[in-house]
């Protein structure tokens, strides 16, 4: 059986192998392609190694990488801090026996955190690991809609992201990076434990019934954490640009605080205030 942190260095290794080509790193290209990138010999040589070890690396084959080794890798992959730690994750991951089943038990949100979140005068949101919504506040709700609409199982921001009831957005300019966003902090939650049957059951679903989703995942990017800013379509008070960041919570893995703050006293921050107007007034009546 595939060791499934191998599995997942293989294909993180070739999906990087395949953005860079001869030129990028210096070498000639020669000949007619088969490939786009990079051919396996090619890193091979850039990194000192074998033809056939990386092959098998690539392969999830057993191989237990040096970090002497996966320094070359990263160096000759040209990784950013990001990936070399996802890199660093994997392999040393696969080095250990086949992992033992990490706790799985449903996560939960700490009632201090839930009183933090009724507090704030600004949308946020609690994400799990697996980018489940496992709480929000009145703000959230009234920016984002109301989440009780959807079954617990589908409150899921990737799923919510590529519902096909719900694609009026992807016209947004800023939909596929924010898409990017989250897969990549998926990712990243897998390298944590690549069996886990949520990110299975995730992952699984959308690779089959999106091909954006597939494009997508297809390029193994990570995030730890991340920011943007997001433009919201709101009928009752116009356009809203607001930033949005991720806090992580305490455990390990943890959850994560997603937080959305428009600038003091900007037009933003006033459509956001009367946004919350109104949805309280909704609620009395």
């Amino acid at each position: 059986m595939t060791h499934p942190y191998a599995r997942e260095l293989g294909d993180f290794l070739r999906a990087r192998r395949s953005r860079l080509h001869p030129h990028d790193v210096g070498l000639e290209p020669g000949g007619r392609r088969k490939v786009t990138g990079l051919r396996r010999e090619e890193l091979a040589l850039l990194a000192g190694l074998s033809t056939d070890y990386y092959q098998r690396m690539e392969q999830g084959r057993e191989v237990r990488p040096s970090d002497d080794v996966l320094d070359a890798l990263a160096a000759a992959l040209g990784l950013d801090d990001e990936e070399r730690r996802h890199l660093f994750t994997l392999a040393r991951a696969a080095r250990r026996p086949m992992p033992a089943r990490m706790d799985q038990e449903p996560e939960k949100v700490p009632d201090t955190t839930r009183r933090l979140l009724r507090v704030m005068d600004t949308p946020a949101v609690v994400l799990g690991r697996h980018l489940d919504l496992l709480d929000w506040n009145p703000m959230a709700q009234a920016l984002l809609g109301d989440p009780d609409a959807y079954p617990p199982d589908r409150l899921n921001m990737l799923l919510l992201m590529f519902d096909d009831t719900l694609t009026g957005e992807r016209s947004c300019p800023d939909w596929e990076r924010q898409a990017l966003d989250y897969i990549g902090m998926m990712r990243t939650a897998v390298a944590t434990d690549p069996t886990h049957p949520r990110a299975t059951a995730i992952v699984g679903e959308l690779s089959i019934r999106s091909a954006e989703f597939r494009r997508l995942w297809a390029r193994h990017d990570v995030r730890a954490s991340v920011s943007g800013t997001k433009t919201f379509r709101v009928p009752e008070v116009g356009d809203i640009v607001l930033d949005w960041d991720t806090y992580p919570l305490p455990g390990n893995p943890g959850p994560i605080m997603l937080v959305f703050t428009a600038e003091t006293g900007s037009a933003d921050a006033d459509r956001l205030r009367l946004l919350a107007s109104l949805h309280a007034t909704r609620l009395i009546s």
